[in-house]
């Protein structure tokens, strides 16, 4: 009897991490994802309506954070001030970082209530059809993509180490570490990591 209300239990579990298991569970994505060493171009539309095109950027440092307001991930970070910190600090070495939104159910206003509201200081770009998304392998928010001078996609994946937040010692600081190693014309000791966070949400696919 004691077996089956186990059984019983592991299954409610079970049914609850399939429904909501973005909100609870870190979506890890394969350390090794195909993938271009040169960073597609793209042209998008950030929170203001400006055009951004990453080629505008040619010959400097770009960080891309896919991001995505409703994950808790991301509110975790954001509330820490992880990205805001991060940018401000390497925006004074040349650095230009970008947040990009695939989230298919959001549009540029709700990009735009979400940086008012964090008091983003850098573009949030809409990419709610997917495609910029697709074409980095994006796998979850935040996943982080740092670009080096010459185009190529010098680090992939988690923003540090502590996908859960609970660790009181020993963060790296995974962006950080390529940022600094970049700019100082030396090879990333990490170019790619598992990203953590929840599940890029990517439109549907017709049926």
């Amino acid at each position: 009897m004691k077996t089956l209300r186990v059984v019983a239990a592991a299954a409610v579990v079970l049914a609850v991490i399939g429904t909501y298991g973005w909100r609870a569970q870190a979506q890890t994505g394969p350390a090794s994802e195909p993938a271009r060493k040169h960073a597609p171009d793209f042209t998008l539309t950030d929170q203001k309506g400006n055009t951004v095109k990453l080629s505008d950027f040619k010959g400097k440092v770009v960080v891309l954070e896919w991001t995505n307001p409703d994950c808790p991930f991301v509110q975790r970070h954001y509330k820490a001030g992880t990205m805001a910190r991060l940018a401000k600090a390497y925006a004074a070495k040349g650095v230009v970082w970008l947040a990009i939104n695939t989230t298919y159910y959001m549009n540029r206003e709700k990009d735009a209530a979400w940086a008012e509201q964090q008091q983003i200081a850098y573009p949030v770009l809409g990419d709610h059809d997917g495609k910029i998304g697709k074409a980095y392998g994006a796998k979850s928010s935040p996943h982080m993509f740092v670009i080096d001078a010459k185009g190529n996609i010098a680090y992939r994946g988690a923003i540090d180490n502590d996908a859960s937040g609970e660790k009181k010692e020993g963060v790296v600081n995974y962006v950080a570490l390529a940022l600094d190693a970049v700019l100082a014309g030396k090879p990333v000791a990490i170019p790619e990591t598992k990203s953590y966070g929840c599940s890029v949400k990517y439109p549907p696919e017709p049926t």
